[in-house]
C-alpha cells in the first residue's frame, strides 16, 4: 500500500506539486493522466525516493519511504522510464540480470537463484530467442518488453512506468498493456501507470487519478472522472467524451 498525505515537491524554487493526498491500493492498477508539466513524472520520482519532498510525507506497507536504505526501497518500487537506453550495449540476459542488483551478495556476485529468476522471467515474456542479442538490434517493442523484464527481475510488489509505451505504435501499445494487465492480476503487483493515452488508459486501468498544474483535478474509478466536463476543463479544450461501443469505456474523440 502506497500512502501519500500533503505532499509538495520541486525543482530549486520552482513548485511542481503542492498538497497532494494519494492512497493506492494493493494490487490496483491505476494511470495518472493530464497534461504536459502537470506533475505525473515528478510524482512517481518522489515514491520511488529520487525527489525529497518539500513536505508531506510518501509510506509505503505503512512505513516512511525515507525510512529504507536505498537497497531496501528498490526491492519495494521499480521503475520502468519513458526511454529506456543504456550507456553500453548489453546482451539482453545481462540487462534483465541487472534487475537483481539490489539483492546482490556481500561479494557483490549474482547467484544461482539469480540467474533462473531471469531465465524463467525471460520465459514468461518471450524473450528466451533473445536472451543472447545485444539490446541495440531489437525493435522498440522488444525493447520495452526486455525493459518490463528487467523490472519483473527485482521482484519488488509495486511497478512504476513513466509514459513507457509513448513511442510504441498502436498494435505495440495494446500487447504492452494486455501485457501489464496480466501481471497485475497474475502476480497482484501495484502498478501506476503515466499515459498521454487516455483511451488505452480507460480500457486497462480500473483506477485514475488526473492532474493538473501539480493538484489533483479528480481520482477514483477510471469510468467515473473521464467525463468532458473534467477533461475539456484540465486540457482547456472541448473535447467529446463517448461510450466504446466494444468495452463499454468512455473513449475521448478529438474535435478540430
Amino acid at each position: 500500500m502506497i500512502k501519500i498525505i500533503n505532499l509538495s515537491v520541486g525543482y530549486k524554487e520552482q513548485s511542481i506539486l503542492s498538497g497532494i493526498n494519494l492512497h493506492f491500493a494493493d494490487g490496483t492498477l491505476t494511470a495518472l493522466l493530464g497534461p504536459n508539466g502537470a506533475g505525473k513524472s515528478t510524482l512517481l520520482k518522489c515514491i520511488c525516493g529520487f525527489l525529497t519532498p518539500w513536505q508531506g510525507s510518501i509510506s509505503i506497507n505503512a512505513r516512511n519511504i525515507n525510512s529504507y536504505r536505498r537497497q531496501q526501497l528498490a526491492q519495494q518500487v521499480a521503475i520502468i522510464p519513458q526511454n529506456f537506453q543504456m550507456q553500453f550495449d548489453y546482451e539482453v540476459r545481462e540487462l534483465v540480470l541487472m534487475g537483481r542488483f539490489p539483492y546482490l551478495n556481500y561479494l557483490g556476485s549474482y547467484s544461482r537463484e539469480d540467474y533462473n529468476i531471469v531465465d524463467e522471467i525471460l520465459q514468461q515474456l518471450d524473450l528466451t530467442s533473445l536472451a543472447q542479442r545485444n539490446f541495440s538490434e531489437l525493435s522498440g517493442g522488444e525493447q520495452q518488453r526486455v525493459a518490463i523484464a528487467r523490472a519483473l527481475a527485482q521482484q519488488t510488489p509495486i511497478l512504476l512506468l513513466d509514459e513507457a509505451f509513448a513511442s510504441l505504435d498502436v498494435n505495440h501499445s495494446i500487447i504492452m498493456m494486455q501485457l501489464l494487465n496480466n501481471i497485475n492480476q497474475d502476480l497482484g503487483k501495484t502498478l501506476i501507470l503515466v499515459s498521454h493515452n487516455i483511451n488505452l488508459a480507460a480500457e486497462f486501468c480500473p483506477q485514475a487519478v488526473i492532474l493538473k498544474d501539480g493538484s489533483i483535478v479528480a481520482s477514483g474509478k477510471t469510468s467515473n472522472i473521464i467525463t468532458e466536463e473534467t477533461l475539456s476543463a484540465v486540457y482547456e479544450h472541448p473535447l467529446k467524451v463517448i461510450t466504446n461501443p466494444v468495452s463499454g469505456q468512455p473513449n475521448l474523440v478529438y474535435s478540430p
